[in-house]
């Protein structure tokens, strides 16, 4: 079983890239963490298909906040923003199929509140405006894991229906 995230990174990651857990670069997490025994492949090629129309977006990051059940993780909320918020659903309905328990929270949690984790390597500052291009699938492995995280598949937005986009 797999454990897996979708999200929109600032910068563009590559497939087959890995990083530290304590090293992900800066990202906008669009679907939370679930468990699957799905292929990432058929992952990847649901998501291309369910957002194919999708446009890259401007999102324009708030305030700062502490998330986290201790309330410990230093976050930026982005701006309520629709075209986003739409995204989320989106993601949640084509994936939700794929989940190895349906009522995971990344599919039946509360309100989604997007925000960018500050990282010791950098962070986004409010009114900063955001460009969104690209989602990636992302491997959770265990954050003991040697490899930590590793990007399974991008796609691109924008690309109108565009074949051979998602790569893995």
């Amino acid at each position: 079983m797999s454990r897996l995230v979708v999200v929109l990174p600032l910068t563009p990651l590559t497939a087959g890239e890995r990083f530290a857990v304590r090293d992900w670069p800066l990202h906008v997490t669009v679907l939370a963490p679930f468990l699957t025994y799905a292929e990432p492949a058929d992952i990847a090629a649901t998501i291309t298909a369910a957002t194919s129309r999708q446009s890259p977006l401007t999102v324009v990051a708030g305030h700062h906040d502490l998330f986290g059940r201790r309330r410990t993780v230093p976050v930026t909320v982005l701006v309520e923003n629709p075209e986003l918020t739409a995204l989320h659903g989106t993601l949640v309905d084509a994936v939700r199929p794929f989940a190895a328990v349906p009522n995971q929270t990344a599919f039946t949690g509360g309100r989604f509140r997007a925000h960018v984790t500050e990282k010791h390597h950098g962070r986004v500052h409010e009114g900063d405006r955001l460009r969104l291009t690209q989602i990636a699938l992302v491997d959770m492995a265990p954050a003991e894991s040697p490899g930590g995280r590793a990007v399974l598949a991008t796609i691109a937005l924008g690309r109108h229906a565009k074949s051979g986009t998602a790569t893995s």
